[in-house]
């Protein structure tokens, strides 16, 4: 067998494994999903201001890659289902700011900690170098998917019917 037969195999193993690590990220999600009662999209949003503590309405909408509408539409329905609070910032009396329940930080806590957990101890048998080479995965793919989705939402939109 080739050297370069051997890499093709192993970038092929590597692909696969990645894509199974995404499906396998995208059970938990789902799994949370039904555990709060909210949609994948919810879940995003609530992910979002967990992990920022506050946040206007257009910050949120730019971090969940939504429209301003949408964005209103799913923080309306989180307030009704008592899951975030829309409130008057206190520096700034003109913006509102949406923040997490006690209930669903604690959900999200109960959800998501154990995972962050779980994740760092497996993470622990790797050493720097081979932590620096994952990071460095990590990375690029984000930046990759992104990109891919920036794609696929741009051929969705011009190929849809009326466009």
């Amino acid at each position: 067998m080739s050297k370069q037969t051997s890499e093709s195999e192993v970038a092929e193993r590597v692909a696969q494994a990645a894509a199974d690590f995404g499906a396998a990220a995208g059970e938990i999600d789902t799994a949370a999903v039904a555990a709060m009662g909210v949609n994948r999209t919810d879940l995003r949003i609530i992910g979002i201001v967990h992990r920022v503590g506050r946040v206007s309405a257009g910050e949120l909408a730019l971090a969940a890659g939504l429209s301003p509408a949408a964005t209103t539409t799913a923080v309306q329905r989180l307030v009704a289902s008592g899951h975030l609070i829309r409130d008057i910032d206190g520096d700034d009396r003109r913006r509102i700011v949406i923040t997490l329940t006690a209930s669903a930080d604690e959900l999200i806590v109960n959800a998501y900690g154990p995972v962050g957990a779980a994740g760092k101890a497996v993470l622990q048998d790797f050493s720097s170098r081979e932590l620096a080479v994952i990071e460095r995965f990590l990375l690029v793919g984000i930046d990759m998917q992104r990109q891919q989705a920036i794609r696929i939402r741009a051929l969705t939109s011009s190929e849809s019917p009326g466009h």
